[in-house]
C-alpha cells in the first residue's frame, strides 16, 4: 500500500489575507473512470481535481495534466456532499444553502474563475437547480443505473428525484431528526437513510413505504456531523456509522443484515465516533477458484472516524486489513473508492485529503464488476419502468472506448477466476490504435474524431467497429458510461483529464504480474500524428457521454435537452421581445418617491415628519433570484403614456411580462415568488410563471425597502411600518409594526439595512451599531447584536474577515456588518476586574437568542458550547447547574404533557445538546463531579424512555 497527502488539494478563502489557511473539506467522490475527483468544502465551492498528479509523482512534478481542472461556484453555502452519477455524465452537489445542484459539461465555460486567479481547464455548467429542502443538504446518492437521486438534509426529509428528468418524485418524512446519510441497495430494491433520531430506516423503492427500522445499535450514539452509511456490493449488508456498544462507551460501525434487518456484527476498534463508512465497489471471493455463491463472497469496507484514523476491513476477517492512525488533525468527513477498487480517498475537516493506493495482492480475491452484475441478477428484482423515451443503454460507437489497461487492472483480471460468469479475457491487452482526424464542423470549428487503425481483437463488439454506423435514435441519451483515454494531454472531445495511473511502486517486496495476459476487453490507445503531441506524462481521458460533438456536429442530447427541445415550442408572454441595453438614469416625478435599497444611500435618515426618505425614481430597477441567473426587471418611462413594465428574464429569454398602472420603485424575487412595489403604495406579487398569486396589496404609502426569503415577503414603508407576509400561506405573520420604537433609542439614529429571514424574522440594523428583530411572542423589538460587546467580549469575531459572507452564519454576518461601522476600540482604557467575563457571557447569551430567533441551529450549538466552556473555565457552578436543568427539563417528561418545556430547540434535542455541554463541564476540575452525576442521570432517563 502507498499513502500520500497531496498538499495542493485544498479549499481556501481567496478573500482571506492568510492564503495558506485551509478550509474544511466535507465531501469527495471519484469519477467512475478514476480520472478526476470532486471535493466540496467550506468555501461554498465544488472543485474538480485530476487524480493522475495525486497518484504519480512524475506527473505531479511536471504539472501535466493540470492538477486543478475546474472550480464551480454557484452554491452560497458550504458544500456538504458531492456525488458523480454512475454514468459519469452528471455531478450532483448539496449545500447548506438548501439546494441540490446538477452539473453538466460545458466546453464554453473554460477560462478564469470570476473573482479569483484560478483558471478552469474544463468547464462545467449548472444543468438544473433542485430546490425542495428547507435546511442543509447533508448527503446524496444515485441509484443503480442512475434511475433515481436521493437527497437528505437537516429538515428531516428524504427527497427522491428522477435520475433522468430531474423532477421530484417523492418526499419521505418519517424521520424525527436530522438525516445525515443515505445509500442505495445495489440491487435497486431498497434505500437506506440514517438520522439523528438514532435510527436507520430502510425504504422500498417499489412503493416508497417503510420496509424496516433499525434502532438498537444507535440508542446511545452521540451527535456527529455526518452519519454516512454504505451498502455492500453483494447487497447483503449495510454498514452504518455512529453506532455504540456497552452503554455508549464503545464506538462501532453496525453491520445490518438484509432481510432480517438486524445488526449482529460490529466493527470495533475506533476510539471515537465513526462518521463515514464506504464499501469497495467490487465483490471479493474468499476462494477465487470456487464458484461465485453467497458463502464464497466477502466485501471490503473502509471506516473514517473522529479519532482521525481510517480503517479498512475485509468481512472474512475479524481484524482490519489496515489501520491508519492520526492521518488527519481533525475528524474524517468522507471516503470514496475508485471504481477499480484499488484506491481509497479520504477528506477531513482539517482541509486535507489522504490517498491510500493498494496492490491487488493486498486486496485478495477482487472480482471484476461483471461478476457482481450476474450475482445481483439472482435477486430477481424488476426495477420500475423508465420515463417514456429514456434509456441509459446505448450502442457503443467508435468514440466510446474503454481506457487502456493499467498494470493493476490486468493483475486483477489475471487473479480472477476464469470460470466466473461474464468474465472476458483477451490476449491482445492493448487493443487497437486510434488516430485523431480533425473533422470540420459548422462555423469553422473542428473536433478530434478518433478512428481505429487495425489491431482489433476478435472479441471487440461489432458495434465498436467504425464501419458500423447504425445507432439508437429513438430516444435521447441521458448519462452513459463509456470512456476513452489517450497517451498525452491533448484535447479530444472538449474535456481533458487524466486516467488512473499506477503510483510509484513500494519496496514491500510484493511481486507484480506483468500486464500481458488478460484484460477486460481490447482497450485502444490514442496516437497523435502531429508533432505537437505532448509527452507521456500528460494523459487525457475522453468521456464520450460528455462529448459536445456528435456525428453530425451537434451535441448529444441529454434527458433535460429532450424535454426542452420539443417539436412544438410553447409560447411565453413577451418571449419574442428583443432585450435592449438600458442606461440607468433618474426620472422626474410629481413627488420624490423612494428607491430600491440597492440604489439608495448606505444610511436611511428619518425625515422630520417621521417618514423614511424618498429617493430618486429610476428608469430601471432589478432583482436577481439567488442561486440562478434569473432576473426580475422593472422599466419606468418619462412619457406618462408609456406604461410601466415588469419582466422576468431567464438567460436571454423573457419568460413573462406585465404592465403596472404606476411606476415601480423596488423589486424582490425568490425561487417561490416575485414582488413589485409601486409608487402608489401597491405591492404586486407574482408566481415564477407570472401569475398573480395574492391580491394586489395597498399600503397607502410608498415602499422604502422590500426584502424576501423563500416564501416570506417584508416591506418597510416610508412611514416607518414593517409588514411581513407568508406568501405561500397568504397570511401576515404579525400586525404592522412601527420602527419608531427603535429609532427613538438615540438622537440622529438611522436605519442602515433591513431584511427578512426565511422564518419570518425581520432584521433591522441601525447606525448606532445595534441590530434588532421583532419577536411576535414577546410583542416587542429585541436586540440581536450590539457593538457594545466588542468592548470586552472574548468571543467577539465581528472584526474578522476570514470567511466570505456566503459561508458564514447569519449571526456572524450581522456582527461583521456592525464591526465595520465601529470606531477603533481603546485597548488601554482601564476596565473593572470582571469586565471581560461579564461581557463575554452576556455576548454569548445574546448570540444564542439571536441564533434561535433567526433559525440558525449550527450557530446556536456553537454559541452554547462556547458558553459552557466559559462557565467551566471560570467554575461558575450555579450557572452550570441552571443551564443543565434548562436543557434536561422535567425528569419524567413525556410527549403530550401540558408543560411549557419543549424537548427540542431549532429541531435539535435539548438532551443531545446537554451531552455536549456535560462533556465540556467534565473537563473542568470544579465541575467534573457535577458533570459525571448528570451524565448518569441522562443515561438513565434515555434508557427509561
Amino acid at each position: 500500500m502507498r499513502f500520500t497527502k497531496p498538499a495542493w488539494v485544498q479549499h481556501k478563502d481567496s478573500s482571506s489575507r492568510d492564503q495558506a489557511k485551509r478550509l474544511s473539506m466535507f465531501s469527495c467522490h471519484v469519477h467512475p473512470d478514476g480520472s478526476r475527483i470532486a471535493t466540496g468544502g467550506l468555501d461554498a465551492k465544488v472543485r474538480i481535481w485530476s487524480t493522475k498528479p495525486i497518484l504519480n509523482a512524475d506527473s505531479e512534478a511536471s504539472g501535466r495534466p493540470p492538477k486543478s481542472l475546474c472550480t464551480l461556484t454557484m452554491h452560497t453555502g458550504p458544500v456538504l456532499t458531492v456525488r458523480w452519477a454512475h454514468s459519469g455524465r452528471w455531478l450532483a452537489s448539496g449545500s447548506d444553502d438548501e439546494i441540490v445542484m446538477i452539473w453538466d459539461l460545458d466546453p464554453s465555460a473554460k477560462g478564469k474563475v470570476w473573482g479569483s486567479d484560478e483558471v478552469n481547464v474544463e468547464g462545467w455548467k449548472p444543468l438544473k437547480r433542485l430546490p425542495g429542502h428547507e435546511s442543509d443538504v447533508t448527503d446524496l446518492a444515485w441509484a443503480p443505473g442512475d434511475r433515481f437521486l436521493a437527497s437528505v438534509g437537516l429538515d428531516s426529509k428524504v427527497l427522491i428525484w428522477c435520475g433522468f428528468t430531474l423532477e421530484r418524485l417523492r418526499k419521505l418524512e418519517l424521520h424525527q431528526g436530522f438525516v445525515k446519510g443515505v445509500c442505495w441497495d445495489p440491487v435497486g430494491e431498497f434505500l437506506a437513510t440514517s438520522s439523528d433520531d438514532r435510527s436507520v430506516k430502510v425504504w422500498r423503492t417499489k412503493d416508497w413505504e417503510l420496509e424496516a427500522e433499525v434502532k438498537k445499535p444507535f440508542e446511545e450514539s452521540p451527535g456527529t456531523f455526518f452519519r454516512r452509511l454504505s451498502w455492500s456490493p453483494d447487497g447483503a449488508h449495510i454498514t452504518a456509522s455512529n453506532a455504540t456498544n456497552n452503554g455508549g462507551y464503545v464506538f462501532i460501525a453496525a453491520v445490518i443484515s438484509r432481510g432480517s434487518w438486524t445488526s449482529d456484527i460490529s466493527l470495533v476498534g475506533h476510539e471515537n465516533t465513526i462518521e463515514v463508512a464506504a464499501y469497495n465497489p467490487h465483490i471479493f471471493l474468499r476462494n477465487p477458484s470456487q464458484p461465485v455463491v453467497a458463502s464464497n463472497i466477502c466485501s471490503v469496507v473502509a471506516l473514517g472516524a473522529d479519532d482521525r484514523s481510517v480503517s479498512v476491513w475485509q468481512t472474512k476477517s475479524a481484524r482490519p486489513l489496515v489501520v491508519a492512525k492520526e492521518v488527519f488533525e481533525r475528524q474524517i468527513m468522507d471516503l470514496t473508492w475508485s471504481l477499480d477498487g484499488l484506491t481509497l480517498y479520504a477528506v477531513s475537516s482539517d482541509g486535507t485529503m489522504a490517498v491510500f493506493s493498494f496492490d491487488p495482492e493486498e486486496l485478495e480475491g477482487l472480482a471484476p464488476l461483471s461478476v457482481q452484475e450476474k450475482y445481483l441478477a439472482k435477486f430477481g428484482f424488476t426495477p420500475p419502468p423508465l420515463p417514456t423515451g429514456f434509456s441509459h443503454t446505448t450502442q457503443p460507437t467508435d468514440q466510446q472506448m474503454t481506457p487502456p489497461p493499467s498494470p493493476k487492472r490486468v493483475e486483477v483480471q489475471a487473479r480472477a477466476p476464469s470460470e466466473a460468469p461474464g468474465f472476458d479475457s483477451s490476449v491482445n491487452g492493448l487493443g487497437g490504435e486510434r488516430i485523431n482526424h480533425l473533422v470540420a464542423k459548422r462555423k469553422s470549428k473542428k473536433r478530434v474524431q478518433p478512428t481505429f487503425m487495425g489491431g482489433l481483437g476478435s472479441n471487440i463488439p461489432s458495434a465498436m467497429n467504425p464501419g458500423r454506423s447504425n445507432m439508437q435514435t429513438s430516444a435521447p441519451e441521458p448519462p452513459s458510461v463509456p470512456v476513452s483515454t489517450g497517451r498525452s494531454f491533448h484535447e479530444v472531445t472538449g474535456i481533458a483529464s487524466s486516467s488512473r495511473i499506477q503510483p510509484q511502486t513500494s519496496t514491500s517486496g510484493m511481486n507484480m504480474h506483468s500486464p500481458t495476459s488478460h484484460s477486460f476487453g481490447d482497450e485502444p490507445m490514442l496516437v497523435y500524428p502531429d508533432s505537437d503531441s505532448p509527452g507521456d506524462l500528460n494523459t487525457d481521458v475522453q468521456i464520450s457521454s460528455l462529448d459536445t460533438s456528435g456525428r453530425k456536429g451537434k451535441r448529444k442530447a441529454s434527458a433535460v435537452d429532450f424535454m426542452e427541445d420539443r417539436p412544438i415550442k410553447p409560447r411565453t408572454l413577451g418571449g419574442d421581445r428583443v432585450r435592449e441595453a438600458v442606461s440607468i438614469k433618474e426620472l422626474s416625478s410629481g413627488f420624490n418617491p423612494p428607491g430600491v435599497a440597492a440604489f439608495a444611500s448606505t444610511s436611511i435618515e428619518l425625515s422630520l415628519s417621521g417618514r423614511l426618505p424618498l429617493s430618486s425614481l429610476l428608469n430601471y430597477v432589478k432583482a436577481s433570484v439567488e442561486g440562478t441567473e434569473d432576473i426580475f426587471e422593472g422599466r419606468n418611462y418619462e412619457d406618462t403614456n408609456t406604461p410601466t413594465e415588469v419582466l422576468f428574464v431567464s438567460g436571454k429569454q423573457t419568460q413573462w411580462l406585465d404592465y403596472l398602472p404606476t411606476q415601480v420603485l423596488a423589486l424582490t424575487a425568490t425561487t417561490s415568488f416575485c414582488a413589485a412595489a409601486s409608487q402608489d403604495g401597491a405591492i404586486t406579487v407574482y408566481s415564477p410563471t407570472g401569475r398573480k398569486i395574492v391580491p394586489v396589496i395597498s399600503l397607502g404609502v410608498p415602499c422604502s425597502i422590500i426584502s424576501s426569503a423563500k416564501n416570506i415577503l417584508m416591506v418597510l414603508t416610508s412611514s416607518g411600518s414593517i409588514y411581513v407576509w407568508d406568501i405561500k400561506k397568504q397570511q401576515a405573520l404579525f400586525p404592522p409594526i412601527s420602527v419608531s420604537a427603535i429609532l427613538g433609542s438615540a438622537p440622529n439614529c438611522s436605519i442602515v439595512t433591513a431584511s427578512v429571514r426565511a422564518n419570518g424574522a425581520p432584521i433591522v440594523q441601525l447606525s448606532t451599531s445595534v441590530a434588532h428583530t421583532y419577536d411576535s411572542s414577546l410583542l416587542a423589538w429585541t436586540k440581536l447584536s450590539d457593538g457594545w460587546w466588542a468592548e470586552g467580549s472574548d468571543v467577539w469575531s465581528g472584526r474578522q474577515r476570514g470567511s466570505q459572507t456566503g459561508t458564514r452564519g447569519i449571526v456572524n454576518t450581522i456582527e461583521s456588518a456592525i464591526a465595520e461601522r465601529l470606531p477603533a476600540i481603546d485597548a488601554v482604557k482601564e476596565r473593572p476586574s470582571w469586565w471581560s467575563d461579564a461581557l463575554t457571557l452576556g455576548h454569548l447569551e445574546a448570540r444564542m437568542y439571536a441564533a434561535k430567533s433567526l433559525d440558525s441551529p449550527q450557530e446556536y450549538k456553537q454559541a452554547l458550547v462556547l458558553y459552557a466552556k466559559k462557565i467551566a473555565d471560570q467554575a461558575y457552578r450555579a450557572k452550570a447547574e441552571e443551564l443543565i436543568k434548562e436543557l434536561f427539563g422535567p425528569v419524567y417528561w413525556r410527549p403530550g404533557r401540558e408543560d411549557s418545556w419543549s424537548p427540542t430547540i431549532l429541531g435539535t434535542s435539548k438532551r443531545d445538546l446537554l451531552k455536549d455541554v456535560l462533556a465540556v463541564f467534565a473537563r473542568s476540575k470544579t465541575l467534573q463531579k457535577l458533570a459525571a452525576d448528570w451524565q448518569d442521570i441522562l443515561k438513565k432517563a434515555v434508557n427509561d424512555g
